[in-house]
């Protein structure tokens, strides 16, 4: 059976530490296998991390140190949906540490990959059948770095 996965491209031999550090946040996440490569590449010499196979709530990740010739951008991006504003305000401050906030709740984190970090509650609110909530919410959300779940609740209100 064909298996399915992520591949990310780092830079400056960041694949292992990003790993670790994205596995620290999220549940249901472990680094799962180090590759290191047998022989000198353009990456970098024999005996390098080639690649780091990790699992990010439940889903098989790859980090590959690739060297310098590709960057991330914001064309790919992992989202996380968030039961409450302590996980979103606790990821949005751990991601955006050394990182940069975006708008409408995305981010990038220290190694240059997108993040949306989303509650559960904006896409209620978004998709409330009351068109007019769901306009003053995304309204809201527009002027919004990371997501406030109780501000957009108030624009919904009215």
């Amino acid at each position: 059976m064909p298996r399915f996965y992520t591949c990310l491209w780092f830079r400056n031999n960041e694949a292992e530490e990003a790993a670790a550090f994205y596995c620290s946040l999220l549940p249901d996440s472990h680094v799962d296998k180090v590759w290191r490569s047998p022989a000198d590449t353009p990456a970098g010499p024999a005996g390098m991390v080639l690649t780091v196979d990790f699992t990010l709530l439940g889903q098989p990740v790859q980090g590959l140190n690739g060297g310098p010739e590709f960057t991330f951008n914001e064309a790919v991006s992992f989202v996380v949906e968030c039961d409450d504003q302590a996980e979103v305000d606790r990821l949005w401050s751990a991601l955006t540490d050394g990182g940069e906030p975006g708008p409408c709740g995305w981010l990038k984190d220290r190694y240059g990959l997108s993040w949306q970090i989303a509650p559960t509650r904006l896409v209620e609110l978004l998709d409330d059948p009351d068109s007019g909530r769901a306009q003053r919410a995304m309204e809201a959300m527009l002027t919004m770095g990371k997501i406030d779940i109780e501000a957009l609740e108030r624009a919904a209100d009215g």
